[in-house]
C-alpha cells in the first residue's frame, strides 16, 4: 500500500483524527496519507470553526502527507454527494490505494452487505419513501432495516463510499477503522488528564463557543480533547470570536425576501413548494436558528435547510449542482503538505487525471473571472472562492482571513519529519 485516502472535514481536528492517523500509520508505515477535506463550510452547511489552511496544517502537523479542498460544490451538500466528491477525487489523482475511514461498524463484509440491500431497494423501497416523505437519511435507514447500525451517521456515510468506490472504475480499497472518538453528537467531554482524550467535534465546538460552557473547566476539558498545536490555533481565534453562521442571517433574508419564486425554487436542495415555506420564514423570523427551525420539517430536516441556505449564498443552483455532479472534481487544490506530501505531488502531476492547483491566481486570473469567460474546471473553482469570502463575512472582525484569501494565501509547507 503506497497512498491511503482519508475524506474528512476536521471541525475541528481532534484526538480522535490524531488517532485515526496514527492507526493507518500502524497498519501501513511506509503509506503516504492525502486528506480531502472541506473548505470553508462544512457538509451541515455552517462555517468552519477554524480557516481551511489552519485545520489543513493541523492534519499535516499530525501524520498527512498532503491536503487537498474539496470543492464546495460536493463538501456541502448531503452525505451521498460529499463522499461520492471525495471518492472521485481520489480516484482521478492516479495515486490513492485505499480509502480509509471510521465508522462505528469496522466489518467491511457486513457493511458491503448493507451496501447490497440499499442498491436493491433504490428502485423500488428507497424511492417510494422518498415520495412519500421521507429524508433521505431515514429511507436509507429503512430500506437497510432491520440493521440498527443504519442509525449511526458514519455508517451512512462509510456506505457511501462504498456505493461511490463500486460506481468509479479505479483500484481503490475500502479500509473501514473503528471510530477514535466519541459518537457523532456526543456532547460529554472527557475527563481532565485522561490520556489521548477523545470528544466528538460537536463536543469541542459546542464548549468554545457556546455561552452558557463558557467555563473554565469545560474550555479545558475541550482544549484537552485536541492536539497541542490545534489548542494553540483554538486559543488564538477565541480572542476574538469563532466564525458564527449566524451572522449571515441578514444576507439570507436578504435574498430570499428579494428573490421570486421562480428564483429561490432553482436552488440547489429546493424543491416540493420549499420556496414558500422559506418566504414565509423570513417574514418574521428573527435569528438564524429561528429560520431554520421554522422551515425544517420530517422530510426537511435542520442540516439540509441549513445547506440550501449555504446554496443560495454561494448562487449554487439545482442546475449547476447537477453538471458538477455530471463532472465529477475537476482540480486538485492543494492546502497544505510537508516533504512527503511533495514527493506525492511529483507523482500526481505524472498521473493525475485533472491539474494540481497551487496558486488561484495562475488557474483562474482575475481578468477571467471579471470576464466570466471560465472553462468548467474554474467555475467549480469560483464557488470555492465565494465560500471564503462568505467565511470572511462571519468572522470578527469582519474579512479575517479575507475574502480574496484564495488569492493571497499560499498552500502551507511544513518542513522536516513529522
Amino acid at each position: 500500500m503506497e497512498t491511503v485516502g482519508v475524506i474528512a472535514e476536521y471541525n475541528p481536528f481532534h484526538n480522535g483524527h490524531l488517532l485515526q492517523l496514527r492507526e493507518i500509520r500502524r497498519l501501513f508505515p511506509r503509506a503516504d496519507i492525502i486528506v480531502a477535506m472541506s473548505g470553508s463550510f462544512t457538509q451541515r452547511g455552517t462555517v468552519a470553526i477554524l480557516d481551511k489552511w489552519q485545520r489543513a496544517e493541523a492534519a499535516v502537523r499530525s501524520g498527512a502527507s498532503l491536503v487537498l479542498e474539496l470543492p464546495a460544490v460536493f463538501s456541502t451538500r448531503s452525505a451521498q454527494y460529499f463522499a461520492s466528491g471525495g471518492v472521485r477525487l481520489f480516484a482521478r489523482l492516479g495515486v490513492v490505494d485505499c480509502l480509509a475511514f471510521g465508522s462505528e461498524c469496522s466489518s467491511l463484509a457486513r457493511l458491503q452487505s448493507m451496501r447490497k440491500k440499499i442498491e436493491a431497494a433504490e428502485n423500488g423501497g428507497l424511492k417510494n419513501r422518498l415520495r412519500a416523505g421521507g429524508s433521505y437519511a431515514s429511507a436509507l435507514t429503512e430500506a437497510a432495516a432491520p440493521d440498527d447500525l443504519m442509525r449511526q451517521p458514519n455508517v451512512i456515510l462509510a456506505l457511501e463510499y462504498l456505493r461511490a468506490l463500486s460506481k468509479t472504475d479505479s483500484h481503490i480499497e475500502p479500509l473501514p477503522l473503528p471510530r477514535f472518538s466519541a459518537g457523532h453528537h456526543e456532547r460529554a467531554l472527557p475527563a481532565e488528564g485522561e490520556e489521548n482524550s477523545v470528544a466528538s467535534a460537536s463536543a469541542i465546538r459546542t464548549a468554545l463557543t457556546d455561552p452558557s460552557a463558557e467555563d473554565g473547566d469545560t474550555l479545558a476539558a475541550a482544549l484537552h480533547a485536541v492536539p497541542a498545536a490545534v489548542k494553540d490555533m483554538l486559543l488564538q481565534a477565541k480572542k476574538h470570536c469563532f466564525n458564527d453562521s449566524s451572522l449571515l442571517f441578514r444576507p439570507i433574508l436578504s435574498l430570499i425576501l428579494a428573490d421570486e419564486p421562480d428564483g429561490l425554487r432553482s436552488v440547489a436542495g429546493v424543491s416540493e413548494g420549499l420556496e414558500h415555506r422559506l418566504r414565509r420564514a423570513a417574514l418574521s423570523a428573527r435569528s438564524f436558528d429561528e429560520l431554520v427551525e421554522s422551515v425544517r420539517s420530517k422530510r426537511y430536516p435542520r442540516a439540509r435547510i441549513r445547506r440550501l441556505l449555504l446554496h443560495l449564498l454561494l448562487r449554487l443552483s439545482a442546475d449547476d449542482a447537477k453538471i458538477f455532479d455530471e463532472q465529477g472534481p475537476l482540480y486538485a487544490r492543494i492546502l497544505a503538505f510537508n516533504d512527503d506530501g511533495r514527493r506525492l505531488l511529483r507523482k500526481i502531476k505524472k498521473r493525475a487525471e485533472i491539474p494540481a492547483v497551487a496558486k488561484t491566481a495562475r488557474f483562474l486570473p482575475m481578468r477571467a473571472l471579471e470576464s466570466g469567460s471560465l472553462t468548467p474546471a474554474q467555475k467549480m473553482l469560483t464557488f470555492d472562492l465565494r465560500a471564503t469570502a462568505l467565511a470572511s463575512l462571519t468572522s470578527t472582525p469582519v474579512g479575517s482571513p479575507s475574502a480574496n484569501a484564495d488569492f493571497i494565501v499560499s498552500p502551507i509547507y511544513i518542513s522536516g519529519p513529522m
